[in-house]
């Protein structure tokens, strides 16, 4: 008999931004794999779970993902639900996609659970709006790092309008610079580089596109970070609040 597979979002590190469907399928959970970036307090939800890590950062060592699909499928296939616990949002630079078409292929029901992803809780906590009425027409996220080499249309990003929102991008700072500089983005461009989105040691470092590998370098900004591109990465936490509460508390106004 076949079991089944979640593929769970477990947000950016902070255990409070859970989902509710997430608690509850970890509390269903006989197996749980579990990523190197997950907050390890989640596992408080499934405490009788077997555990297995296998962690994929960038830099270290990573669990090879043939060896997670097989892991996944034998649990499955003893008749297990399995919780395959992700940092972030199994769809968002997660492979999950890749996940459920493999284990649909083997008859192995699965379902995936969203997550906040790290963009957006770390431009929160940092009081900035990934989009803002009349500053910020839209969102874009990207990643810097691709195992075939393919590159991304930077000239379009950089002139396309919407703050960028780059994941693993520590290590690619001058690529990602001079890509954007190439493409016609303005060297004073604002960017916010932060680290550990969500939880208590997040740290968040504000520079400008010209100046932003440098700035990172005096600051020691390490992984797992993520870099806020654009105009709205420039207002401090005090004044995006102040547009945000401006914006909520404002009247509507009927045609």
């Amino acid at each position: 008999m076949n079991g089944k597979v979640w593929l769970v979002g477990a947000g950016p590190g902070d255990p409070e931004l859970l989902t509710l469907k997430a608690v509850k399928a970890l509390a269903q959970a006989e197996v749980v794999m579990i990523d190197d970036l997950v907050n390890p307090q989640v596992l408080e939800h499934c405490p009788t779970a077997r555990v297995i890590r296998v962690g994929k950062r960038g830099g270290c060592r990573s669990t090879p993902q043939t060896f997670i699909h097989r892991l996944m499928l034998r649990y499955a296939r003893q008749g297990k639900c399995v919780v395959r616990l992700k940092g972030g949002d199994p769809c968002i630079f997660g492979r999950g996609t890749e996940e459920v078409d493999w284990l649909s292929q083997h008859g192995v029901p699965v379902e995936l659970v969203n997550g906040i992803t790290a963009g957006l809780a770390g431009a929160t906590s940092c009081g900035i709006p990934l989009t803002l009425r009349g500053v910020a027409r839209g969102v874009t996220l990207v990643t810097a790092h691709t195992e075939d080499d393919s590159s991304l249309n930077w000239a379009a990003l950089a002139q396309g309008g919407t703050t960028l929102v780059v994941y693993m991008g520590v290590a690619k700072l001058s690529d990602v610079r001079d890509s954007l500089l190439a493409g016609g983005m303005r060297a004073a461009m604002p960017v916010a580089m932060i680290e550990n989105a969500s939880l208590p040691e997040q740290r968040t470092c504000y520079s400008d596109l010209q100046q932003m590998q440098q700035a990172a370098l005096d600051f020691q900004l390490k992984s797992p970070a993520i870099l806020l591109i654009g105009e709205v990465a420039g207002r401090s936490a005090a004044t995006a609040s102040g547009l945000l509460e401006e914006l909520r508390v404002a009247p509507v106004r009927m045609a």
